[in-house]
């Protein structure tokens, strides 16, 4: 048990002190004296020698009291035949914890999978999946691969990836570590930001179809430039761009790099999914594929329970008939849901009336740009 020790402040004229400083001072001016006799009797380079050996020892010790750190060099080798040295292995593993890539920010997203705005029946879907994976130790471990898991989530904008990830989270009570493929320089930055995560972990890659180039296809050489200025900027740009490429990023996600550590989860999100490598997406490393849709009437109605706190409403059969001929995301009718937290005077019908006017218009949009699409097929 800790015991409360007194802190004293020590007397300004301590003879301790005194006696100390005076004793340096007479030891000191007793060197200078003996140095001055013997010097014009010693050869120059022992002199120097000498007097380089003194300065500098005595400098270090002089800083030493003024510097509050500590300066320890430890040799990577040790022995006739340069075997790695023990201290040496554990204290770059020190100060590989403790100087990590990764920043700490207090996670606090409110998102659930009750407020989430989707099918319910898909949320039932993948909150199974999540408990699978989570209770799966010995079950990978049995089957013979890392204990990780991947999710493509692709979708329109607007149709919630970012809130899915959060509800992810907070449902297993995971971390999230939020990887931007453009701030990592090289494949070895980014598998060393890989190693450095911990266990039951989230790790996102956000818009991943236009972070990086990750085709997988050679560039087309373009034409040299004639102008000077430009040329030397397009070789500026390429030096400072990112070098990570496709496959360490597939090393890293699905190589012999990723069984180091486990229960991971690795998410994408991004609006093309068309756009992205086949082998980026197949399954084993993006293993479940979570379409983020349009809103449907059932994800309406979740919407309208956590905006508005109602269950039913008149208006509610307009909104299911409009969802059939509009689309329209999440995000956009949460915006007019939100109608009565912007205007004193709003209430619930002045909500669902903005969302209806909101469906008509786009309802008769899409038909019309229907129409002259069949137009231009007959023609």
């Amino acid at each position: 048990m800790p015991v409360a020790r007194k802190m004293r402040r020590a007397a300004a004229g301590a003879p301790g002190v005194v006696e100390r400083f005076a004793g340096m001072g007479s030891a000191l001016a007793g060197v200078m004296f003996l140095w001055s006799m013997l010097s014009p009797f010693l050869p120059r380079q022992l002199f120097e020698l000498c007097v380089g050996r003194f300065l500098r020892r005595h400098g270090r010790r002089l800083a030493g009291l003024m510097d509050p750190y500590l300066t320890v060099t430890i040799s990577e080798h040790e022995g006739d035949r340069m075997r790695l040295g023990d201290v040496y292995d554990q204290a770059k593993a020190y100060l590989s914890h403790r100087k990590s890539a990764w920043s700490y920010v207090a996670f606090e997203h409110p998102s659930t999978f009750e407020t989430l705005a989707m099918d319910p029946a898909k949320k039932k879907e993948i909150m199974d999946d999540l408990d699978a994976f989570r209770k799966g130790k010995d079950y990978y471990a049995r089957i013979g691969k890392a204990w990780k898991r991947g999710y493509l989530l692709h979708g329109p904008p607007g149709t919630g990836k970012s809130t899915m990830i959060a509800a992810m989270a907070n449902y297993l009570d995971y971390d999230v570590y939020d990887v931007e493929l453009t701030s990592v320089a090289t494949n070895t930055d980014l598998r060393r930001l890989f190693i450095e995560t911990k266990g039951k972990s989230i790790i996102v890659i956000e818009d991943i179809d236009c972070s990086v180039d990750l085709t997988g296809k050679r560039k087309k050489k373009t034409p040299t430039s004639a102008d000077p200025d430009e040329a030397a900027h397009r070789a500026s740009k390429d030096e400072s761009a990112t070098k990570v490429t496709l496959s360490g990023l597939l090393n890293v996600i699905d190589g012999l790099w990723s069984a180091c550590g486990g229960e991971r989860i690795v998410v994408f999100t991004t609006n093309h999914v068309d756009k992205l490598d086949p082998a980026l997406i197949r399954r084993g490393r993006m293993d479940k594929h979570i379409e983020m849709s349009y809103c449907c009437f059932e994800t309406f109605k979740i919407l309208a329970k956590n905006y508005l706190a109602m269950d039913a409403h008149h208006l509610f059969d307009d909104v299911e008939s409009l969802l059939h001929d509009a689309k329209i995301t999440p995000a956009d009718v949460a915006e007019h849901l939100m109608l009565k937290c912007a205007a004193a005077d709003a209430d619930e019908a002045t909500c669902l009336a903005s969302l209806v006017k909101a469906l008509e218009k786009k309802a008769e949009k899409e038909k019309n740009a229907s129409e002259e699409e069949e137009t231009v097929v007959d023609e």
